[in-house]
């Protein structure tokens, strides 16, 4: 499913707070706000260029992404080995990270029961474009 991004977004500007939050150990929390933040001018620089993508299965749950999360994906950067891409395979698009190591090009899924696809002539893909973000609802 694919869910355009307006192309000049309204602004929806949420407070920011001063200190980051410890992931690990309590720590006191200031009452002090820093500015604030838009997240879609956070997480869109190309707005034309760019969509959202719900994700479906686990294959990158390694990677952070989760099933039934929203991915942000730009089509206008230059996809390289490293990073995560949306890729279309024999027809079906697919979420997994590109390498390219030894001249072989590979998606590479972030978890272990999913194969590594190798690309090549037999094997084609087309590049929709680099994920940039990811977006979930915790509650």
């Amino acid at each position: 499913m694919l869910h355009a991004v307006a192309l000049d977004p309204s602004p929806l500007p949420l407070p920011l707070a001063g200190r980051m939050v410890p992931a690990g150990f309590p720590s006191p929390a200031d009452d002090y706000l820093e500015g604030e933040i838009d997240l879609a001018r956070l997480l869109v620089e190309r707005p034309a260029a760019t969509f959202l993508m719900r994700v479906s299965g686990h294959s990158m749950s390694g990677a952070g992404i989760l099933d039934g999360d929203y991915v942000v994906v730009d089509r206008s950067l230059e996809a390289r080995s490293g990073h995560v891409v949306v890729a279309v395979v024999t027809g079906e698009m697919t979420i997994k990270r590109l390498r390219v190591t030894g001249g072989r090009t590979l998606l590479q899924a972030e978890h272990p029961d999913y194969p590594v696809v190798v690309l090549g002539e037999d094997y084609p893909a087309e590049l929709w474009g680099v994920v940039v973000g990811v977006v979930r609802k915790l509650a």
